[in-house]
């Protein structure tokens, strides 16, 4: 301990400033991905608005279509040192509106619109860790490959034809 400080104590968790983003989500860069069986919404991310932020948070935006086409927009951060995610605004009317209730909340994995595991799951986080590399979660997100929302498999871990 030449420094005085301990390496194995616990870090005291300090998030960054987060800024809302200027733009709507991008059509040409927004990318479905697959959340479970039993959902009736589609989810997608605008691969262009991902920042990995050096204080553990990866930041986003994600649009949430229902099933008559009817659009949610929100930019939302995943923690994956804790399992948690935080909606840090919405879209509406053309504008980005700040989330002035925004909390961590734990990332659930066994209901249906379980979007933010399968993101974590998926892309996001590599087991309890941030991924750093922006290529390798654009790489997980490739809706050939994407696992987060745990696509049926066999014993072998094959992925089986999903819907």
């Amino acid at each position: 301990m030449v420094s005085g400080l301990d390496p194995f104590a616990p870090m005291v968790f300090k998030e960054g400033k987060t800024t809302l983003p200027l733009n709507p989500p991008n059509k040409s860069t927004t990318l479905p991905f697959y959340v479970s069986e039993t959902t009736i919404f589609k989810f997608a991310i605008d691969t262009n608005s991902i920042a990995i932020g050096s204080d553990g948070i990866t930041r986003y935006i994600v649009v949430i279509t229902n099933p008559s086409g009817g659009e949610q927009i929100q930019y939302e951060g995943i923690r994956c040192d804790s399992y948690q995610w935080r909606l840090y605004g919405t879209f509406d009317n053309n504008k980005w509106r700040e989330n002035p209730l925004g909390a961590w909340v734990a990332i659930k994995s066994k209901v249906p619109n379980r979007y933010q595991a399968s993101l974590a799951s998926g892309a996001i986080c590599n087991f309890n860790n941030q991924e750093k590399s922006l290529t390798t979660v654009l790489n997980s997100l490739d809706p050939n490959s994407f696992i987060g929302g745990e696509k049926p498999t066999n014993s072998s871990g094959q992925l089986l034809n999903s819907p």
